[in-house]
């Protein structure tokens, strides 16, 4: 037998903390450098391993491919994350995996493509941002809408001039300051912002379960089909491959055949958007 078949799957990879990046009020984004190469795709999700505490599911906020290093921006919600943020540069932490089955390129590319993120769930999305500014060719007209609760919750604020070059992007926030000169409500106040063909368009949304919601309803009434519609559905993903059934959504396993969804297969579940 291989020595990749005898690998244990909960045996995690050692990481050093090497860099930590203040995003926003309880958000940081955490560069890691691992003992061993790993390889992801956009969309999939890691375990990260704060030791003597627990792990917790993350999806990389970095480019995807190959390499020793990764970047993880993290909201402090639970004990974890919690031990996590007070943690320096220097520090011992692992991860295993990738998981999941990532964003389906294969669905998005070549079509006008809607990149609807809420909150912390730009993080996720930054790999597919990337994907974009990497094969421009095979997106002709991406569009990103962000939406935030306050200007100083914005993930990744010196990016988004780097990333209007290629994306027509839309922000709005729903307590803005007295600087704040964007939109404000809700993320789906900016679909009247925008015009896309709904026979051709793919939209990706990532954010918090009741945006996910309203957001894929709107698009899908407007005209755009379920299954062009994709949803990133965070769930309590303890073992990764489907063994501890933590994950249920439905008859899916979130960390197996998710945690990337079309909203055809999840729109009906009882619970999905709790």
């Amino acid at each position: 037998m291989s020595a990749e078949k005898l690998k244990n799957p909960y045996n995690p990879i050692k990481a050093t903390i090497v860099n930590i990046i203040v995003n926003a009020p309880d958000i940081k984004t955490f560069k890691l450098e691992l003992e061993e190469p790993i390889e992801f795709a956009t969309g999939q999700f890691i375990q990260l391993t704060v030791p003597g505490i627990g792990e917790a599911p993350f999806t990389p906020s970095s480019k995807p491919g190959r390499g020793k290093n990764i970047d993880i921006t993290i909201m402090k919600v639970g004990v974890a994350t919690g031990v996590l943020h007070k943690m320096k540069a220097g520090a011992k932490v692992a991860i295993r995996g990738p998981y999941g089955n990532g964003f389906p390129l294969d669905k998005i590319r070549d079509r006008e493509l809607l990149i609807i993120g809420g909150g912390v769930g730009l993080a996720p999305l930054r790999t597919l941002i990337y994907e974009v500014m990497e094969n421009k060719e095979r997106y002709p007209r991406p569009l990103l809408l962000y939406g935030c609760k306050t200007p100083e919750g914005i993930l990744y604020k010196d990016s988004f001039s780097d990333w209007e070059e290629d994306f027509e992007i839309h922000r709005t926030v729903d307590n803005p300051n007295e600087e704040w000169q964007e939109c404000k409500g809700v993320v789906t106040t900016l679909f009247d912002k925008i015009k896309v063909d709904t026979d051709e368009c793919a939209a990706v949304i990532v954010g918090p379960p009741v945006m996910m919601k309203f957001a894929a309803l709107e698009l899908e009434n407007m005209g755009i089909s379920p299954e062009r519609i994709i949803v990133s559905m965070e769930k309590n993903m303890t073992c990764g491959f489907g063994k501890c059934r933590h994950c249920l959504l439905g008859d899916y396993y979130v960390c197996k055949d998710g945690p990337v969804f079309t909203y055809k297969q999840v729109k009906g579940i009882p619970g999905a958007w709790d």
